[in-house]
């Protein structure tokens, strides 16, 4: 397993990258923006981190930017931890076996959520490319939220 990166909700892009980037120094590593889902992702790294960053070899800052307007009341803002996984199925497997509840199960192959004792929503994602969809996880439904 890798720690991937921590994800963080923001209200103000300009607002924030002068904060993170101009003033605590971190760098921007990637922007994605996707407009059918309406919301963009920045990620960002420590200055000594950049280059290990811009090669999946180093743990981020992501900033999740919605487009339409929210406010978010405490822990809101903050998203999830995120680490990468050798083989999905197997860990969402073995928690299960453990008394952990798969709140959004891998049936993609690739990416599924769990929650801490804590309540803090945990990504897992497959390294590489996604696993072939398979049983039970395929038709699996969500249960509560993450």
């Amino acid at each position: 397993m890798r720690y991937l990166h921590t994800m963080v909700r923001i209200k103000d892009v300009d607002e924030s990258l002068d904060f993170y980037c101009n003033k605590l120094g971190l760098i921007q590593t990637r922007r994605n923006d996707y407009e059918q889902g309406r919301f963009s992702l920045i990620f960002l790294s420590a200055a000594k981190d950049e280059a290990s960053a811009k090669a999946n070899n180093a743990p981020e800052l992501e900033l999740t930017y919605n487009w339409d307007p929210e406010d978010y009341d405490v822990g809101r803002n903050f998203g999830h931890l995120a680490y990468k996984v050798d083989n999905i199925y197997a860990l969402c497997q073995k928690l299960m076996d453990s008394g952990v509840t798969i709140n959004r199960p891998p049936r993609d192959g690739r990416m599924a959520f769990i929650k801490s004792p804590d309540n803090i929503s945990i990504e897992l994602l497959q390294e590489g490319e996604a696993l072939p969809a398979q049983e039970p996880w395929a038709s699996m439904e969500n249960t509560g939220s993450w």
